[in-house]
């Protein structure tokens, strides 16, 4: 965190020596935790003389809210859970920016812009997001379907024919389970429908479809019991062989496939990557976006709109992030982030004419368009939420030992609000 925090202190200086000159009485000010956005804010201080950007860190945008009487009023947020009902208040409506053609909103994958209104006003204008992948090693592209995604009876039954038992009835060999990654069994029960969403009222903690997580859940352990015996197997073929990160899992071939997020994994360097392949994760034809995905709003009461709005419409045109992605390149900054913002642009062109030219692994393997399911709105602290209550429920739900049913979620959510 440390490091994040000097990221953005460091070019501060820069930003407002060059605002003081600037022909706007104020630089605009930009709230953010997206370290991306001090290149970006630099690279757009170059090519305006008129309007500058400063850029100002904060940890998590939504806790920042109101301001502090003695700082300066933000008139650009950018970051995620922007839309949750505490926050989502804060913000203008910006549908007269497409009505005057400032920013086209074809540009714009249509699912993500809905995501970012509210009573057919578009209060917020997304960014970036991010997919979940399965790595596997190309030495085993024959077992794969060749197309740029698995679903779940896919991912298992490719995995299953890498199962191997010795005479004692030990696997020496495993492709897959759902539970070495927490974060799979959460996108399985996703995929089959569980609906995570914000609660209606502040009593209750979110909601969710209970119904089609038990689904997934049954799917889960079935998948276990079926083709890895169970989870004691399961479990201790981890141990044995799985203690280093993911992608040496399916380097040195102790299994098929690794989960991965599309952000960490074209952060690994092409070299890393040499006979390595991936594909996307869905059900029914839909990849879902995580939940994290980035947004960008106009704080109602900002003092600054006009100048503001120049920097929206710089940043939303898809030259202009190619030459962001180009200015990141030169700075040496490259690895150290994926895209725009750390995920796939929120322009549909940025993606599919300009991606490929940075990450050739994306050449035939970008998903469709229409395939794209975004996520519900969800509580701003929802990575907590999961992190603490949603994933320790799904690995005890999954596990084989236990019954299914034997703890239900609203125990886990109660023991949970105890402690916090």
């Amino acid at each position: 965190m440390n490091k994040i925090r000097e990221l953005f202190c460091i070019p501060l200086l820069s930003i407002l020596i060059i605002s003081c000159n600037a022909a706007y009485e104020r630089p605009v000010v930009l709230w953010t935790n997206q370290s991306e956005f001090i290149t970006y804010a630099e690279l757009f201080n170059e090519t305006r003389s008129d309007v500058k950007v400063l850029v100002v860190y904060k940890e998590n945008p939504v806790e920042a809210f109101p301001p502090a009487k003695d700082e300066d009023l933000p008139d650009i947020i950018v970051g995620p859970w922007l839309k949750n009902r505490r926050i989502r208040g804060n913000f203008m409506p910006l549908d007269y920016m497409f009505d005057d053609r400032l920013i086209e909103r074809s540009a714009f994958y249509p699912q993500l812009l809905k995501l970012g209104s509210v009573n057919n006003k578009q209060y917020l204008l997304p960014v970036s997001f991010n997919l979940s992948a399965l790595i596997f090693s190309t030495d085993y592209a024959d077992i794969i379907p060749d197309n740029y995604m698995l679903n779940p009876d896919q991912i298992r039954d490719a995995a299953a024919l890498l199962n191997k038992m010795n005479d004692k009835g030990v696997y020496t060999s495993m492709g897959f389970a759902p539970r070495w990654t927490p974060e799979f069994l959460y996108r399985i029960t996703k995929l089959y429908g569980a609906d995570f969403s914000e609660a209606a009222n502040k009593k209750e903690t979110f909601k969710w479809n209970a119904h089609a997580l038990d689904e997934g859940i049954a799917y889960l352990r079935d998948w276990t019991e079926s083709v890895n015996t169970s989870t004691a197997a399961e479990d201790d073929y981890q141990f044995k062989y799985l203690y280093n990160p993911g992608i040496k899992w399916v380097s040195e071939k102790h299994c098929l496939f690794a989960h991965i997020v599309g952000s960490d994994l074209f952060k690994i360097s092409p070299e890393r990557l040499q006979g390595i392949d991936f594909r996307w994760i869905q059900k029914d034809n839909k990849i879902p976006v995580e939940e994290d995905m980035v947004s960008m709003g106009l704080y109602k009461y900002s003092k600054n709109i006009p100048a503001a709005e120049l920097f929206i419409m710089w940043f939303m045109n898809a030259e202009n992030q190619k030459n962001m992605l180009e200015w990141r390149s030169k700075l040496n900054l490259y690895t150290s982030s994926f895209g725009i913002s750390g995920g796939f642009s929120s322009i549909r062109s940025v993606n599919e004419r300009i991606f490929p030219v940075f990450y050739p692994a994306l050449i035939g393997n970008l998903p469709s368009a229409e395939y794209l399911s975004v996520p519900n709105i969800l509580p701003a602290n929802w990575k907590e939420i999961k992190n603490a209550v949603i994933l320790p429920y799904l690995l005890a739900g999954t596990n084989t030992r236990f019954a299914a049913s034997e703890k239900p979620l609203e125990q886990f959510i109660a023991e949970w609000k105890r402690k916090n």
